[in-house]
């Protein structure tokens, strides 16, 4: 799409770094050059104040990334688009049937309602929860990654979304800061949502969580 669009050699394409290595690479393969801006931190998506600041007079395009059951701030980027003239596209996630997100939602609202210790996602009421994210706060104690493997020690299934942001991967290593995005890496656990989980199984993650909660800060 970016070639057909005659973005390449000497184009700026801005994209997201929280999220898959295949949008910069898409944009390096079509000749550009992949510019990183930051999230938003409730939505994960690309923050419109971010991509202002990113904006050269190289820019031509950005790409837009929807995640984890979230939408971007569309307007808010069309706008950014309209005023620099430049060529937006967007990247959904798979279309999922009605009945599966409403047992998702449901089992979102059981969650938001009894996890302690973990930052729960800030819902929306767009959200279709293609994963169910929380945070887990360092503050000094045990981290993501320690909290991770607690919990798959009780059997609870969870992964990390997104290990390492694209602008610290090799071949995309960028000598700029991007705060959410870095934060969002450090702190981000994606939890069970499947529309096909049973009561007890719901059950069996909120006792697996509250019972590490003690060892973090309480949720906001």
């Amino acid at each position: 799409m970016l070639s057909a669009a005659g973005i390449g050699a000497g184009d700026e394409v801005i994209v997201p770094a929280f999220g898959n290595v295949e949008v910069a690479e898409a944009v390096k393969a079509a000749g550009a050059m992949p510019v990183f801006a930051d999230i938003d931190p409730v939505t994960y998506c690309l923050s419109a104040a971010s991509v202002e600041a990113a904006v050269t007079f190289r820019t031509a395009a950005l790409i837009v990334v929807h995640r984890f059951g979230r939408s971007a701030d569309i307007p808010g980027l069309r706008e950014v688009g309209r005023r620099h003239e430049l060529l937006i596209l967007e990247q959904g996630e798979s279309e999922t049937p009605y009945d599966e997100v409403a047992r998702r939602r449901a089992h979102a609202a059981y969650l938001n309602g009894r996890l302690r210790g973990v930052h729960t996602p800030d819902g929306g009421g767009e959200h279709t929860y293609q994963q169910y994210i929380v945070r887990v706060p360092g503050n000094g104690r045990p981290d993501r990654d320690a909290f991770a493997r607690a919990l798959r020690s009780r059997g609870v299934e969870c992964r990390v979304p997104v290990k390492t942001p694209v602008h610290r991967m090799p071949g995309f290593r960028r000598d700029i800061r991007l705060p959410e995005t870095e934060l969002a890496s450090d702190e981000t656990l994606a939890l069970p949502v499947d529309a096909s989980l049973t009561k007890r199984e719901m059950h069996r993650v909120v006792s697996a969580c509250n019972a590490l909660g003690g060892l973090l800060q309480p949720a906001f």
